[in-house]
């Protein structure tokens, strides 16, 4: 009995120990006892346990920091701006001992190197990606130079990194002297800024910038369950912002933004949720955009959610998902201005896309991205689910994109040979899918067997036909200008058809019952402002968004207040 009393009052004393609450500064802080304060994060973060506080005040901070602790559901591990701090963590450390060499030219000693195992010191390792894909980033007095391969292509405004003799070469931008104390030299020296590996931990509030990342990887990793990023920037890095691959995890009103190649990459981050974020101008550095740039690439991953995001004006598609996701959900996004398509499910099962805005995508001249760069693409992927999205002012609206393709699956080991997948038992309904420039809806079904006909119009025997396929498409409201192609069906190389009405489309495919094709004037759509009148067939039909969409004005208006509103000139 004594026994059990002790060990009852040890949880007792253990429930009540009160969390710690550790601060972070460049400078002593006169308010905080020493032994509460820190001069790095790395050193809190070897301290803090689960329930404690990190205050990180404010400064740049030019470190690595790995979290090896973890905290717990109830009690995570917080690191945090204080309250009103500026809080910058940098892959970049400032370069002073600088020799003149020529003119304009100044080098220093140089011992890093971040892609050793490729024979060009670039990732990917092939001739494209030779200047593109290395890792290195110098910056000026807040600009970034341009890299050369070269001492002989120096010119104002780049470097070159002689990796044999380990030596630096700028040239500044306008004569400045790199030895002067008023010009400030940094260089990226660290290829990972921040490394998770503790589970629930929280982050608030930070601003990671610049780090000499190789592509598909990302600076910021987040590695194990239950981690979450809360009003945080990843920005200017070389590869990707961030890379999460845990499961549980969230990223809550952040920004992914200018990073070289992509603004995250998820892999195996089951239940990952990206919620109130804004993903913008990823692959600055102009990775090939049908390898793995633009907004984001998620991989093996399973119950994804992407909601109340914006991805805008990504030099490659908005959103990737590519090989072996599983029931991932975008909804109430706005997907807008990015250069290939907007949302791109590959080689997956299970999207749901529901209720977002989806404008202005596809545009670049990509070489191979046929069918790729529509509004919405489903790429070999089945068993998803498309409704309620406005797919407007797009290269193409809704595209299905056919090969013959294989994937990994989530819960198979490696060793097992991949899965054939391809397009079936989808639902493309009630969406509104006007104005896209190449075609409304198109079939990209670059296959042989004539899956894509039905079989009383297929041309010779086959094993499959578009009615096994079981997908639906139906109830959709379509509008087009008199140049603009309404439905075709099948690839450019191979037998294919345009339909320029509904009754078509219902006749030779049965796809669109109870579609219709009508005139909509949207009130503004050049700033996006997609408000129609009270009585369009859009509300009668539950063709329109539900919610609330990003920087959108969605809801219903009255017919007398007509506004022809453009973009600015």
């Amino acid at each position: 009995m004594n026994g059990l009393i002790f060990c009852a009052a040890l949880v007792f004393i253990g429930s009540t120990v009160q969390a710690s609450i550790w601060h972070v500064s460049p400078e002593p802080l006169r308010s905080v006892p020493r032994l509460q304060q820190f001069g790095t994060i790395q050193r809190a973060a070897d301290v803090a346990l689960a329930g404690d506080t990190v205050l990180i005040h404010s400064g740049v901070y030019r470190e690595a920091v790995t979290i090896d602790r973890s905290g717990t559901t109830q009690q995570p591990i917080r690191f945090q701006a204080a309250p009103g701090a500026d809080v910058v963590i940098t892959g970049l450390d400032r370069l002073t001992k600088w020799r003149k060499d020529d003119a304009n030219v100044y080098s220093t000693s140089w011992p890093h190197r971040f892609i050793p195992w490729s024979k060009t010191d670039a990732h990917p390792d092939d001739e494209y990606h030779r200047l593109i894909g290395r890792a290195e980033q110098v910056v000026i007095d807040g600009s970034a130079l341009r890299q050369t391969l070269g001492r002989d292509q120096l010119c104002p405004g780049s470097f070159y990194v002689d990796l044999e003799n380990q030596r630096l070469y700028i040239c500044p931008f306008g004569g400045e002297d790199a030895r002067s104390k008023k010009t400030r030299v940094e260089a990226a020296t660290r290829s990972l800024v921040w490394d998770c590996k503790g589970a629930c931990v929280t982050m608030r509030g930070i601003h990671f910038r610049y780090a000499a990342n190789p592509a598909q990887r990302g600076a910021v990793i987040f590695e194990a369950h239950g981690d979450t990023a809360e009003d945080c920037v990843f920005e200017r890095t070389n590869g990707a912002g961030a890379a999460f691959v845990g499961p549980d995890q969230v990223a809550r009103r952040c920004v992914f933004q200018n990073n070289g190649q992509l603004g995250f990459a998820a892999n195996r981050a089951h239940n990952l949720l990206i919620t109130g974020c804004t993903i913008r101008n990823n692959n600055v550095k102009g990775f090939n955009k049908q390898w793995e740039a633009g907004g984001d690439k998620i991989v093996l991953s399973r119950g994804v959610v992407l909601e109340k995001s914006r991805f805008l004006a990504n030099h490659g598609s908005g959103i990737w998902f590519d090989i072996g996701n599983e029931n991932c959900r975008v909804r109430n996004c706005l997907i807008a201005d990015n250069e290939d398509a907007g949302i791109f499910y590959e080689i997956s099962s299970g999207l749901n896309a529901q209720d977002n805005v989806v404008i202005g995508n596809g545009f670049a001249s990509s070489p191979g991205a046929w069918g790729s760069q529509a509004g919405i693409v489903l790429s070999s992927s089945p068993n998803c689910v498309v409704e309620r999205n406005l797919l407007v002012g797009n290269r193409e609206g809704f595209n299905f994109r056919e090969q013959s393709r294989t994937t990994a699956r989530i819960d198979n080991p490696e060793s097992k040979p991949e899965e054939a997948i391809w397009n079936h038992d989808e639902r493309i309904c009630n969406n509104v899918i006007a104005y896209n420039r190449d075609a409304q809806t198109r079939g990209w079904f670059d296959v042989t067997d004539e899956r894509l006909w039905p079989r009383r119009s297929q041309t010779r025997e086959s094993t499959a036909s578009l009615e096994a396929l079981r997908i639906i498409i139906a109830g959709n409201i379509y509008a087009h200008e008199n140049n603009q192609p309404l439905f075709i069906w099948g690839t450019e190389w191979r037998r294919h058809s345009s339909y320029s009405t509904i009754d078509q489309i219902q006749l030779e495919l049965n796809f669109e019952q109870g579609g219709r094709l009508l005139p909509l004037e949207f009130r503004a759509p050049a700033v996006r402002d997609f408000r129609l009148p009270r009585e369009s067939p859009v509300f009668q039909m539950n063709c329109y968004p539900q919610g609330d969409v990003p920087d959108v004005k969605l809801e219903k208006v009255e017919t007398e207040t007509p506004n022809h509103a453009t973009l600015p000139q």
